[in-house]
């Protein structure tokens, strides 16, 4: 993997390494695979106010209107593809 860096760029980051005492290549793979993580994990998931989560929650509970299904379920039944042994 290359980077192109400024030379500013460069020097913070070759001096965080000293720092850490790491070796340059160890500290940008760290670091990379750390923000990599990070950025994952919050995309992974979702976070909704509870009252949002409620009421989503309730609605899967209540039976909802489907006439175009009910009508596709009674199309298919009229005509059925799969003969019962």
């Amino acid at each position: 993997m290359e980077a192109r860096l400024t030379p500013a760029q460069r020097r913070e980051i070759e001096q965080a390494a000293l720092l850490a005492s790491e070796s340059l290549s160890s500290f940008v793979v760290t670091a990379a695979v750390q923000r990599a993580e990070t950025i994952v994990a919050e995309r992974a998931s979702t976070t909704v106010p509870a009252a949002y989560f409620d009421r989503l929650l309730g609605s899967l509970d209540e039976p909802d209107q489907a006439p175009g299904l009910a009508r596709a379920a009674r199309r298919a039944g009229a005509h059925p593809r799969i003969k019962a042994a």
